[in-house]
């Protein structure tokens, strides 16, 4: 089987996570920098089968978009063009940095590691990708 890649897509900062090849645990795998994203996916996919992106969908409580969409909507656009042959869902992402938070305070994280945007980053698109694959089921 092939692998599912999630993208908690940032101004600075993307976060990414993946799935195993089975698509059965979603794993943390990298933050980088949201100018070498295009390219850190293009690596990635030259060295494991992908078989969808998800990009998360930053939503207001109202449910309008967030101001993020209008930088994610141009990633797009360049991201089918440049690699047609995987499908890109958006999932909703409201909520995943506080969950991140969280998650970093459940697992005894001290308040300096808890500073670190990359990692808030990489944990929410693994809850991004963990709460596609619960949906799933």
């Amino acid at each position: 089987m092939s692998r599912i890649l999630a993208i908690d897509f940032g101004k600075k900062r993307t976060g990414i996570a993946v799935t195993d090849e089975l698509q059965i645990i979603a794993s943390g795998l990298t933050t980088v920098n949201t100018e070498e994203l295009l390219p850190f996916l293009k690596d990635y996919i030259s060295k494991e089968k992908v078989a969808l992106f998800l990009v998360g969908l930053p939503k207001q409580m109202n449910n309008t978009d967030s101001e993020s969409e209008v930088l994610i909507a141009p990633f797009l656009a360049k991201l089918q063009k440049e690699i047609p042959n995987i499908p890109v869902k958006r999932i909703d992402e409201r909520f995943t940095s506080k969950m991140a938070l969280q998650t970093m305070i459940a697992g005894g994280m001290k308040k300096k590691q808890r500073r670190n945007k990359a990692l808030v980053d990489e944990i929410s698109a693994t809850i991004i990708l963990q709460s596609y694959l619960y949906s799933k089921f």
